[in-house]
């Protein structure tokens, strides 16, 4: 990373990393998660959630067809992985693997047809927000899985 936090390695195309300064006073501090004026992403917010994940533990790999992701991590550190699966993508089978934790917070964007996967590797839980794109239709899921150790994906969280 440069000191202005820009990744010196190659990122997937689309791949959007933000970063979220807090505001700190006496009181503690705050953080800017979204604005649709800061121009960020051209799809509107409709839909937020947020994980809280275990000491140690893993979501991955998933991809969507139809929705982007819009992440801020706020507690904790969390390794991310994410894997170029789109064959018209000029990054296409490209692997960037990043850390983000609550002394780097970040807002990025996982753009669909990108596998992503992350592991808690912090002692205690670590949180997170998605705004997705799209809101989650529990009847018709966008979510494709591979499991965490496969043959696509040339990387191993363990």
């Amino acid at each position: 990373m440069t000191p202005s936090g820009s990744s010196l390695e190659p990122i997937i195309s689309g791949l959007h990393i933000q970063h979220r300064p807090p505001m700190i006073d006496h009181r503690g501090e705050l953080i800017e998660c979204y604005s649709d004026n800061w121009g960020y992403h051209p799809d509107p917010l409709v839909y937020v959630y947020s994980v809280v994940m275990a000491p140690s533990s893993i979501r991955a790999w998933l991809l969507h067809e139809h929705q982007d992701d819009r992440i801020v991590v706020l507690a904790g550190v969390m390794q991310w992985g994410f894997y170029d699966a789109r064959e018209d993508s000029p990054t296409f089978k490209m692997l960037n693997v990043m850390t983000f934790s609550e002394r780097h917070r970040v807002l990025f964007t996982i753009p669909r047809g990108v596998y992503h996967g992350v592991k808690n590797i912090h002692t205690t839980e670590s949180i997170m927000i998605n705004m997705p794109t799209r809101p989650y239709d529990h009847a018709n899921p966008d979510k494709f899985r591979l499991p965490v150790k496969n043959d696509l994906i040339p990387f191993d969280f363990s």
